[in-house]
């Protein structure tokens, strides 16, 4: 019908920015997007190792392919109806600071992988406060979150800091860029799931923690208004995008896709395989510690209410399978990947015995090793390229598999009472052998939904509920649809003979 209520959501993400527009049937009725390339800049002034990973985004890039993607799904959708909010989902922790007059950023987007900071967290680790940023944001004193980020920036460009402590400056995640260029400048706003982030929100409180701003020596006058998920973000410029919407959602990204996967009661799994795999469990209305480095975090907030979730990141996932195509020329194309999958699998069974590590950026949950450094074993003569493109895809499985055990645990749950489910979703999540051997692995029913695109999906189901599209997450939660489920087939001596040789390849690359 050309009447009905369309959502526009934003998905800017890594390696893409992406405009998809949803129905209130939950069908894409258009979708854009455009691929970006992240910097990888040797010399950063006063950076330190050379060894230390940098990653930078070119924020005008950015904001040009979100725009371009997001005027093309507008278009397209012209005929399909009207469309009554903005949902934004975005790449988390990458850092931006601009000036509030000009809009411009002063320094490119430090990206979530960037390490540059490692050593400032590691001295305020010596100094004692792990404990204490720990208890109050949920979150490692890493390099990973915003707030080292920020201090890097307001010391490293020239009157930064200067112009921050007088307001002049304004600091973001991707989230409140997007906002702040999309309403031309009008709202400097983020969501709670975005702020719980930075190591400077108090998940507790629900507000900036002044003790946090004055331990990582960030201004006040940088910090953007903190919302609920569904809620009033503002007007999108005419002159922007050529129409006025209401944004009226907004989320981070793993945390929108808990959301598309209505992930709403306590126990709940959702896992998404993008550049990283990041799993997130709901643990309802309580924040739950953790006891093996896993990370408590808002899950959502809606009403002022605020759902928490235990989350474990795997740095690279589908990173793996992008360097054996543009690092090592293995692949040319991911439609490759079956063919090799079922080449390796007919020469050497289930159990491959040649594992990949890929620790490029160091490894995550459960380890947060930032020292560790990919690598690959039990290499032999008989080893070929499909052996490689098997290791890279069974590397995700296995990382996950010790985020889930590490998440029970730590959540008290056993396996019957999460009803061994997982939601899966993302681009990986296409590969059906891969979906395969992470069942066999981890010994859960793997439930992918017929809407892959969860990310999505979550912001526009927040836009809706904040516009009464729709009215709850209970309406929400009808909605999903399964397109396909995998239960475990492998034999117990296989699945442990496998472990085994994960857990030693593992144990090398942390030597």
């Amino acid at each position: 019908m050309r009447d009905s209520p369309l959502i526009l959501s934003l998905d800017q993400g890594t390696s893409s920015s992406r405009a998809m527009v949803f129905s209130a049937q939950n069908e894409i009725v258009s979708i854009a997007q455009h691929a970006f390339k992240p910097s990888y800049p040797d010399d950063v002034g006063d950076a330190g190792d050379a060894n230390v990973v940098r990653v930078e985004h070119d924020p005008e890039q950015i904001w040009r392919t979100t725009l371009d993607a997001c005027k093309q799904a507008i278009a397209s959708a012209a005929a399909r109806g009207t469309i009554a909010a903005v949902g934004i989902a975005n790449q988390r922790e990458t850092t931006l600071i601009w000036d509030r007059q000009s809009g411009k950023p002063i320094y490119n987007a430090i990206v979530w992988q960037d390490r540059r900071t490692a050593a400032a967290c590691e001295k305020l680790a010596r100094a004692g406060v792990a404990n204490e940023v720990a208890d109050k944001t949920g979150l490692l004193l890493d390099p990973y979150f915003s707030a080292t980020k920020i201090g890097w920036i307001l010391d490293n460009v020239a009157g930064a800091r200067q112009k921050a402590q007088s307001g002049r400056l304004a600091f973001g995640t991707v989230d409140t860029y997007l906002i702040w260029r999309l309403t031309g400048g009008k709202r400097h706003l983020t969501d709670a799931t975005n702020a719980s982030r930075t190591l400077l929100f108090n998940i507790h409180s629900g507000t900036w923690d002044t003790d946090l701003l004055r331990l990582f020596n960030v201004p006040q006058a940088l910090l953007p208004e903190v919302k609920n998920c569904a809620d009033d973000f503002g007007v999108t410029d005419k002159a922007v995008l050529g129409v006025e919407l209401a944004i009226a959602g907004v989320a981070g990204d793993q945390q929108a896709a808990l959301i598309g996967q209505t992930c709403f009661k306590p126990g709940m799994v959702k896992s998404t395989y993008g550049t990283g795999c990041f799993m997130m469990m709901n643990t309802g209305h309580q924040p739950m510690r953790s006891r093996n480095k896993l990370l408590t975090t808002i899950g959502y907030r809606l009403g002022d209410h605020t759902t928490y979730a235990l989350e474990g990141a795997i740095f690279n996932a589908g990173t793996a399978v992008q360097w054996l195509r543009d690092g090592l020329g293995i692949i040319q194309d991911t439609n490759e990947i079956d063919r090799h999958l079922q080449h390796s699998e007919a020469r050497h069974g289930r159990c491959l015995g040649v594992y990949m590590v890929p620790a490029f950026t160091g490894l995550g949950a459960p380890h947060w090793n930032t020292e560790a450094r990919g690598m690959v074993s039990g290499l032999t003569r008989d080893a070929s390229a499909s052996d490689l493109v098997r290791a890279a895809i069974e590397s995700v499985c296995y990382q996950t598999h010790d985020l889930l055990g590490t998440m029970l645990e730590d959540s008290g749950l056993r396996r019957a009472a999460m009803r061994s489910d997982m939601r899966v979703d993302g681009g990986m999540a296409a590969n059906d052998w891969l979906l395969q051997f992470l069942s066999d692995i981890t010994q859960s029913r793997i439930r992918k939904p017929t809407i892959t695109e969860t990310t999505a999906l979550g912001a526009a189901y927040l836009a809706g509920l904040q516009i009464g599209l729709f009215e709850s997450i209970d309406d929400l939660a009808k909605k999903w649809r399964q397109e396909k489920s995998f239960e475990h087939e492998m034999d117990a001596k296989t699945r442990q003979r496998c472990l085994d040789g994960w857990r030693k390849a593992v144990q090398r690359c942390l030597l």
